[in-house]
């Protein structure tokens, strides 16, 4: 009798008609408690009509009865998962595949489950055997085309690129037309350095959908990293064509007019950008390229870094309090365990300075560990920055996460940044934080700023700034939300082995035998208008002067010379130095007869190689710690007379000297003689300060505990 009754409400169920099933299953089980078909059933209705939680106890019971039974626990996982019960959802369903491993309706209820729980490489596991059962199955795509993309995501926001690209174009292989897996994908290529894969993958995405702005600002990007600046302008029109409020696209623009030395409508643009920086902190305005701008202030460029780390770093930061590194305090050990960690350990400016101070650290108080984060070019700089650490690890593959283990794992005292805001910045590896105290240095002359939680807590992405007592003044430790930590010369290191060929002749530099050379090897992002009409008067001042550049690109070559002869100077007066290696630059130095500098950037290594060279540099201050570093190199090198403190003081010195000549003579012999013994050029005396700084932070970290 209960088993006929039980078939008319199946029957029923099936047409349609709960109402009338519900009540034949509550018939069957007042005559028979223990039907587990019914209770099952009952459990079902009530999860048809909403009622998870009755649907849950009425299954439940029915799987005391029969605890294998796969369709029972199928849909006691979905009552749970309605009835805000995931994780039980989980096991039921679990153990329901373990019973039935090809049941793919059970496989596919458990990935969208795991999928609601955020377990997304679980769930893909899931959603690819059930493709591979059924590939045309459009839902279970799409599913696992979203579980993807979010993995991607995930992957790529905790600096794992290569796992975000691997997750992207799996995605694709479920949908090729999706414009922004693309997208994606082509950012992930972008910071693994393939410019031009991403560069694809960015054009087939405009195919798709040709108003996106922000795939316009990032193809401008990688046009950027290739030399293609004519094309990476044109792409940051276009994306600010398409949305004018792309502040980052504006940033570009500018930044890459000034290395172009295109100065049209810079200054309203420039007093936009400064606007934002104030205004709207969400604006993603690259603390690099604000360094350049002429008119920011160390004020504006610490609100700058703080957006900027508040917005790119967030996420790290707050990963790096739920890794917890412990770092255990050691006060009896015998040695200080120094890290250096760059991009940069390779035939690049950076090794010209901190290659000989590696060399002579103190190994018995220190040891000294380098992790790179960049391509190893295979130079003799590279072999000879690896040769002089204690231990060389390359953590370019290692994503974020990893890199921080491998960091704490070495068990790092003091971790000292090169890179910073520039060029390959890995700077998230310093926000995991894994090492008890952490340095910026060299790489990015500014503060790296703070993170601040719920607008109430800052907390600075390194603990120190190591800068020095002229480019930092007390008075304005405000604008860096580091510790300065103060080097009592300059903050720079200098390497007294760097390679020089042998002076060429004058004619392979296209210099003309008698005239006077002023020069500038800066790159173009640093000559400013104001500087350039200055330069122009000195050359009308001087008749018998050139100029001699940097050939830094073609398009500010021609945009240059277009300027001076607006000034009247011809073409010929303007000499572009091509690129070549550094000895070879450095040996050419000696053709020239003053350095001219630039502001707000100055020359920095490019101002201690013309030193080194004996080449008087004649430089401007300002209030930034990118305005004050030659200034900084000069007072080192005892030539405080050529720091200015305006414009009209800068022209009338350069065109003082050039009218005098032998004024300059005695400042090149100053230089020449005290080559290897001013503070400037001392590098064993600047390890002894450098490492007295680190013992002072490392005990100051003890006492804060």
């Amino acid at each position: 009798m209960s088993q006929t009754l039980y078939l008319t409400a199946v029957n029923h169920h099936r047409a349609g008609q709960l109402a009338q099933a519900e009540s034949l299953y509550q018939r069957v089980l007042q005559s028979n408690p223990a039907h587990a078909d019914a209770l099952h059933m009952l459990g079902v209705v009530f999860y048809q009509t909403g009622r998870a939680g009755q649907a849950v106890s009425a299954i439940s019971q029915a799987l005391k009865i029969h605890p294998k039974n796969t369709d029972y626990l199928n849909h006691y996982a979905l009552s749970l998962r309605a009835a805000s019960q995931p994780e039980a959802a989980v096991k039921s369903l679990q153990q329901a595949v373990l019973l039935q491993p090809k049941d793919l309706d059970i496989q596919f209820n458990l990935a969208n489950t795991l999928l609601t729980l955020d377990r997304h490489e679980e769930a893909a596991g899931y959603y690819r055997r059930i493709l591979r059962a059924m590939p045309k199955n459009d839902e279970v795509r799409e599913a696992l085309c979203h579980c993807l993309t979010s993995l991607g995501n995930q992957a790529h926001s905790l600096g794992d690129f290569a796992r975000a690209e691997a997750c992207f174009e799996e995605a694709l292989q479920c949908n090729p037309h999706d414009a922004a897996t693309l997208y994606n994908l082509g950012n992930a290529q972008r910071e693994l350095g393939k410019p031009a894969e991403a560069a694809r993958q960015y054009a087939k995405a405009l195919q798709l959908t040709p108003d996106d702005a922000d795939i316009y600002n990032n193809l401008g990007n990688v046009q950027r990293e290739s030399g293609q600046l004519d094309l990476a302008i044109a792409s940051y029109r276009q994306a600010l064509a398409l949305n004018p409020q792309l502040y980052h696209a504006k940033v570009h623009l500018v930044h890459q007019k000034q290395h172009i030395c295109d100065w049209n409508d810079l200054d309203t643009e420039i007093a936009e950008i400064r606007n934002w920086v104030r205004t709207r902190p969400q604006a993603q305005i690259s603390p690099f390229a604000f360094l350049a701008m002429p008119g920011t202030t160390a004020e504006e460029q610490k609100l700058c870094a703080d957006n900027w780390v508040n917005n790119r770093y967030a996420s790290l930061i707050e990963h790096g309090r739920q890794l917890n590194f412990q770092h255990q305090k050691k006060p009896g050990q015998e040695k200080i365990r120094i890290a250096y960690m760059s991009a940069d350990f390779r035939l690049h400016p950076l090794a010209f300075l901190i290659s000989e101070l590696l060399e002579l650290h103190d190994r018995s108080r220190f040891e000294i560990i380098g992790f790179s984060y960049g391509a190893d070019d295979g130079t003799d700089a590279r072999k000879r920055i690896e040769k002089a650490f204690d231990a060389f690890h390359d953590i370019r593959c290692l994503p974020e996460i990893d890199a921080a283990r491998k960091i704490h794992d070495c068990d790092i005292d003091i971790l000292v940044d090169l890179t910073g805001f520039t060029q390959n910045s890995r700077c998230g590896i310093v926000a995991l934080r894994p090492a008890p105290v952490s340095v910026s240095w060299l790489g990015f002359p500014g503060t790296m700023g703070s993170f601040t939680k719920d607008g109430m807590v800052s907390l600075p992405l390194f603990d120190y700034l190591l800068t020095d007592h002229f480019i930092t003044l007390p008075e304005a430790a405000g604008n860096y939300a580091e510790q300065l930590a103060a080097l009592p010369h300059s903050y720079q290191p200098n390497d007294r082995k760097r390679p020089v060929d042998p002076i060429p002749p004058r004619a392979d530099c296209a210099l003309p035998d008698d005239a006077f050379v002023f020069c500038c090897f800066n790159q173009t992002f640093k000559i400013t208008a104001d500087f350039f009409n200055i330069w122009m008067r000195l050359l009308n001042a001087v008749p018998n002067s050139v100029l001699w550049l940097l050939d830094c690109n073609r398009w500010a070559r021609q945009n240059l010379i277009e300027q001076a002869e607006l000034y009247g100077i011809a073409a010929e007066r303007l000499i572009f130095a091509p690129r070549v290696s550094l000895a070879s630059h450095l040996a050419r130095h000696t053709h020239a007869d003053l350095f001219l500098d630039t502001l707000p950037y100055n020359a920095h290594t490019t101002c201690s190689d013309a030193l080194w060279m004996g080449l008087p540099v004649l430089t401007c201050t300002g209030d930034t710690f990118a305005s004050r570093v030659a200034g900084s190199l000069l007072k080192a090198a005892g030539l405080d007379e050529l720091v200015t403190g305006s414009l009209k003081d800068y022209e009338a010195k350069a065109l003082h000297l050039a009218c005098n000549p032998q004024l300059l003579a005695p400042m090149r012999q100053k230089l020449i003689a005290e080559k290897m013994s001013s503070p400037l050029f001392d590098t064993a005396s600047f390890a002894r300060s450098l490492e007295a700084i680190y013992e002072d932070m490392w005990h100051a970290y003890f006492n804060r505990g």
